[in-house]
């Protein structure tokens, strides 16, 4: 269904999730560490559909702990809702925390209370996809959207980035009738390291000094999580 796993061109992601303390002192414990943490872009809101089987097979995958584990999802920047220009459709594959990812331009397209799984058939017919990635989409259907401000960090030496994200909200989305009142809004910080394969050796040092508590929490899985608990 996807591509091999290619552990050359794999890299780590290890999220901690963080809810003890609030966003300033989570920050200030980033820019304090020994490796130096710089800012290297402004904040940006990051939006995503995920896309999944009927049956939700990443989703149960993901929450009976495989080590190997898919994603698939559609991401850009800045509104949630209006005419989504710059999408991208991203494929994930990981092994333990190791994972790939392949990333291809996508047809812009309008996100709002006409939206149906034939608008995203829509676009996959008028992007350059590869046929591999055209089969998988049309056994997928949109599962859940959700939205969060990303900072982005940079060590001393430029090996290891630390993303912080916030202000997250998770929305249901369906094939069709959607209006996207049904939502949910987190009050978590997530924390994630991301570094190269040949790097791991060097991780220790970042996050035995990091505070926090690591976590194989995905955001996919409490977005669904959440919905569901809202229609319970």
């Amino acid at each position: 269904m996807f591509p091999d796993f290619n552990i050359e061109k794999s890299r780590y992601e290890r999220k901690f999730v963080v809810d003890e303390m609030n966003y300033h002192s989570i920050y200030q414990q980033v820019i304090l560490h020994p490796a130096a943490f710089k800012e290297i872009y402004s904040p940006r809101f990051i939006n995503n559909i995920y896309l999944d089987t009927n049956e939700l097979d990443f989703y149960f995958d993901n929450v009976a702990g495989k080590g190997s584990r898919k994603k698939a999802r559609i991401r850009w920047y800045g509104d949630m809702l209006g005419n989504i220009e710059n999408p991208v459709l991203e494929f994930k594959v990981r092994e333990g925390f190791l994972g790939n990812k392949l990333s291809f331009p996508l047809h812009s397209f309008l996100l709002d209370e006409n939206f149906t799984l034939d608008t995203l058939k829509s676009v996959y017919e008028n992007s350059d996809l590869p046929d591999w990635a055209y089969q998988v989409l049309m056994k997928l259907k949109p599962s859940l959207l959700n939205r969060y401000k990303r900072k982005y960090t940079l060590n001393f030496d430029g090996d290891f980035r630390l993303t912080l994200d916030n202000d997250l909200s998770y929305h249901s989305i369906g094939v069709n009738n959607n209006s996207f009142m049904k939502n949910f809004k987190s009050n978590d910080v997530i924390v994630e390291l991301k570094y190269d394969f040949e790097k791991d050796k060097k991780a220790t040092q970042i996050t035995n000094k990091l505070p926090f508590r690591l976590t194989k929490s995905s955001k996919y899985v409490n977005g669904i999580d959440f919905m569901n608990y809202m229609l319970t």
